[in-house]
């Protein structure tokens, strides 16, 4: 019977298995030999309340003194087996069911993954760009202006710190002084090999390295947080779901004035995930919103912040999302160690295809549509796959209260089998009682 460790009063995160064969067990799970058919059992013990048998805080566990404690109720042989066909029958109806929603489901990610190729190879927008032929700019003009505004924008940061380092002195040098913005660094010009086997883009497109439209990405804190925490939450790897923030699960701590200012949120920035075990989890962002500003952020997430001038937030974060970008950070991220990571400057190197804001907009505005109804529909199969787990509960239930398949009186009693039952663990006893004697007298 296996154990993960979850919450145990949900009786799905406790499930007892079936084995066979020659196979290894940590000390997370529990062999059971039983004197009543293994099938019963186990189906038994998938529909148990494990509650009131479990220990510990941090990690629930089910010991095997607890384990003991737990009541079985035995039905009479031959209906022990009415019940395992007639739940084996109906399970086999729900696997078929759920087999079906998980291809539609995997199908739906296909088609996600289509919408996305077409809006970054520009085909969502080929007749707006037709309708709007004079408002275009040239990928030489797009470039040139890119990296005008990427200058224009350090200079302005270099003369914000300046004035806030003034103020700091003025202020009598209270507090930290004011960190100085990294220097600007040059972001090289894509060469023809690195772009060869990208797919081609409209006339007015470019492909470019990520760095050119972002300020330099910044890490989150080391800080040890805790659920129980007074002071500022922190946003962490379990909060960035789908492009966006679930804080369902928060833990915090207090921070300093300039640690909020150092690891501070605000409504537009993107955060990712830079380390994961996983590579499937490396890169999964979420677009912070208002809502989000009062949080700060933890050590395994980094934070983008988009030139607003060149870079629509929206549009980035369905971007990283896409198989262009996927296939380009997971191969950048991943590691033999176990843990896989993507730096700052593996971020930066990022080759994403890039159009005019005004154009930008378009494709997010019809990205946006299209991928709520995708996930619409993707909402509605997970719901329906936990409505089937819903439903072997209840025909688990159902099986171990009688009301699934009918008695037969002429069924030998459960009492009797219990009796056999116990006269075979009596002589078991007695025979390990026999053997034992036996060894102490020859090793007298």
């Amino acid at each position: 019977m296996g154990e993960d460790g979850a919450p145990f009063n949900d009786p799905f995160k406790v499930k007892s298995y079936l084995v066979d064969g020659k196979f290894w067990v940590n000390n997370h799970a529990h062999i059971l030999k039983s004197a009543i058919p293994n099938r019963y059992l186990c189906h038994y013990l998938n529909q148990i309340d494990y509650s009131g048998y479990v220990t510990g805080t941090t990690r629930l566990k089910l010991t095997q003194t607890a384990l003991k404690r737990i009541p079985v109720l035995v039905a009479p042989k031959a209906e022990q087996h009415r019940i395992v066909a007639k739940i084996e029958e109906l399970f086999s109806k729900l696997d078929k069911g759920i087999e079906s929603l998980k291809a539609a489901r995997a199908k739906l990610d296909v088609y996600r993954q289509a919408v996305l190729k077409h809006a970054f190879e520009g085909k969502l927008t080929a007749q707006w760009r037709e309708e709007n032929k004079d408002k275009l700019e040239t990928p030489e003009q797009l470039l040139s202006r890119i990296k005008k505004e990427r200058e224009a924008r350090y200079n302005r940061q270099l003369q914000e710190w300046k004035d806030a380092v003034k103020k700091w002195v003025e202020g009598g040098k209270s507090g930290k002084k004011p960190t100085k913005p990294p220097k600007l660094e040059e972001i090289p010009h894509l060469s023809i090999t690195e772009t060869v086997t990208l797919p081609p883009l409209p006339a007015n497109w470019a492909y470019l390295h990520l760095g050119l439209v972002i300020d330099e990405p910044k890490y989150g804190s080391s800080k040890k947080c805790n659920y129980d925490y007074k002071g500022t939450g922190v946003l962490r790897i379990p909060n960035i779901v789908r492009g966006a923030v679930d804080t369902s699960d928060l833990k915090g701590t207090h921070f300093e004035e300039d640690e909020k200012r150092a690891y501070g949120l605000r409504s537009g920035e993107i955060l990712v995930i830079r380390s994961n075990g996983s590579i499937s989890v490396v890169g999964r962002c979420a677009l912070i919103s208002k809502a989000e500003e009062q949080y700060l952020y933890a050590g395994y997430l980094i934070r983008l912040r988009s030139n607003l001038t060149a870079l629509h937030p929206e549009y980035l974060v369905a971007l990283l999302s896409s198989h262009l970008l996927r296939t380009q950070i997971e191969h950048k991220a991943k590691s033999t160690s176990g843990v896989n990571n993507i730096n700052s400057g593996e971020i930066q190197s990022l080759i994403v295809p890039l159009c005019s804001l005004s154009e930008q907009e378009i494709v997010v505005e019809r990205l946006s549509a299209s991928l709520s109804s995708i996930d619409a529909i993707k909402g509605e199969i997970d719901n329906q796959l936990l409505q089937t787990e819903a439903l072997h509960q209840s025909i688990l239930k159902k099986a171990f209260s009688g009301q699934l398949v009918p008695q037969d009186p002429n069924d030998e009693p459960a009492s009797i089998l219990l009796e056999r039952i116990n006269g075979v663990k009596a002589a078991l006893s007695q025979n390990n009682t026999q053997r034992r004697r036996r060894h102490e007298k020859a090793t007298a």
